[in-house]
């Protein structure tokens, strides 16, 4: 795309023409139409947790996205609607008797936040390791756990166009200010990325910026293009958008403006990443997200893909590399499969780490080389980024073989390790040294961040 070339009419593009964004949420989940083919029951149960976990979906995805003939299985529904087993048996208990016996909003509040508590809100250390200080403040709504990277969540991108029911910043979501991370204060990030010049990627997440106006999400990114932060080269966009409402690089009201944003950063020199979260092949069903995806590559922006491996959503192979292989079709460079976090609702979606490279494995098998850019299964723990790379023997040893991607400490990078093989682990934290090892090598020196840091 062309600064002097102008843009398609934001009004219809290609046939496709404008939509008005329509959100349901926990107050008005009863309305919204498939629904009623399932049970008293089912709704009941969706009632109970949405109490609990944020819950929010849109019109396009409910319509367009979802295959109710196949619910509830259908992978898409189980993206965004609460499912029972997403709490323990303990925690739904309480919250459906309080519900069916009338409790009071307050009531059902502090019970909602109790649990909350329990399922880890803050995971990696995001809460006492992350958050950066400058000029002897805390930078709110800042994290800066690896040297070249920051991340920013801009006060207004706080919220998506639907909410993934697996995400792992949920707590952003439920309304407590105590679990929340974000800032207004554009300058503060730009006094910050200033004084560290060894910052070479800025990552704005949330939420989704881009469910931001371009006016107020430009006020992150322009001053970007001044000459002193001229070492920021690479500008990442983390957003569920080209899934959730496509409609907004192509009919939303300023969807042009927007575009000429991320024009004006590449054509500075910077490299624009969209971080897309992709899933399931299905999200790439419709017409209107490929071209969301077409305008988006036309303005010099990469768009690279990532997402966890879930239980009930993508636990095969074949959804895996058929997402990979429509990607590369459509110019998205496939970028990681993590493994779910150990949050919210892990327990409805973890699978065993040994599952985690079973199906990565598969999945590459039916790929081509260009396909083959996703790396995993990997883990964002405390430490930092670990990724599976194989289970082999070795002297008689069964072992997982393990290698840091990112660490608190660059030193750890590409550095192999070794756990002993576990069948039933799904986190960093419940595998052992192998080989008769005490602990992993950074262990000790994690150690010591983390009283530093206390």
């Amino acid at each position: 795309m062309s600064s002097t070339t102008p843009l398609r009419s934001t009004g219809a593009t290609d046939g496709i023409p404008g939509r008005r964004f329509q959100v349901f949420t926990a107050r008005n989940l009863a309305q919204i139409p498939g629904l009623s083919r399932l049970s008293a029951e089912q709704r009941f149960a969706m009632e109970v947790v949405a109490s609990v976990l944020p819950f929010r979906v849109n019109e396009y995805v409910v319509n367009e996205l979802i295959d109710w003939d196949r619910v509830p299985d259908d992978p898409i529904f189980q993206l965004v609607f609460p499912q029972r087993d997403m709490l323990a048996p303990d925690s739904f208990g309480r919250m459906a008797d309080a519900l069916r016996n009338d409790a009071d909003r307050a009531t059902i509040q502090l019970l909602a936040r109790e649990i909350r508590g329990t399922l880890n809100p803050h995971p990696a250390g995001q809460m006492d390791l992350n958050v950066p200080e400058h000029q002897g403040e805390t930078v709110e709504g800042m994290q800066h756990k690896y040297r070249e990277t920051v991340l920013f969540f801009p006060s207004q991108g706080q919220v998506c166009h639907s909410y993934c029911t697996f995400c792992f910043r949920w707590a952003q979501f439920v309304g407590d200010k105590e679990l929340r991370f974000a800032s207004n204060e554009a300058d503060s990030l730009i006094d910050y990325l200033r004084s560290h010049p060894r910052v070479s990627d800025l990552l704005m997440t949330g939420g989704d910026p881009m469910v931001m106006k371009t006016r107020n999400l430009a006020q992150y990114l322009e001053p970007l293009l001044q000459p002193e932060l001229a070492h920021v080269q690479t500008v990442r966009i983390g957003t569920k958008a080209l899934t959730f409402w496509p409609y907004r690089f192509v009919t939303d009201k300023d969807a042009d403006d927007l575009l000429r944003l991320l024009e004006r950063l590449s054509e500075s020199g910077r490299h624009v990443a969209i971080m897309a979260h992709y899933n399931h092949p299905q999200e790439l069903s419709t017409p209107i997200a490929e071209e969301a995806i077409r305008r988006l590559r036309d303005t010099g922006a990469e768009i690279r893909s990532q997402g966890p491996l879930l239980n009930h959503i993508n636990n095969d192979p074949r959804d895996w590399a058929a997402l990979w292989r429509k990607q590369v079709r459509l110019g998205i460079i496939p970028y990681y499969m993590f493994v779910e976090r150990d949050t919210g609702a892990r327990r409805y979606f973890e699978v065993p780490l040994a599952r985690a490279w079973e199906v990565y494995r598969e999945a590459m098998k039916q790929v081509s080389g260009l396909g083959r850019t996703a790396r995993g299964p990997s883990m964002s723990a405390d430490p930092g980024k670990v990724e599976i790379q194989g289970v082999t023997e070795v002297q008689g040893e069964k072992v997982f073989v393990l290698r840091f991607i990112q660490g608190r400490n660059p030193d750890w990078v590409q550095r192999p390790f070794f756990a002993r093989f576990d069948a039933e682990a799904t986190w960093l934290n419940h595998l052992q040294p192998a080989f008769g090892e005490k602990e992993f090598f950074f262990e000790a020196e994690y150690r010591q961040m983390l009283a530093q840091a206390g």
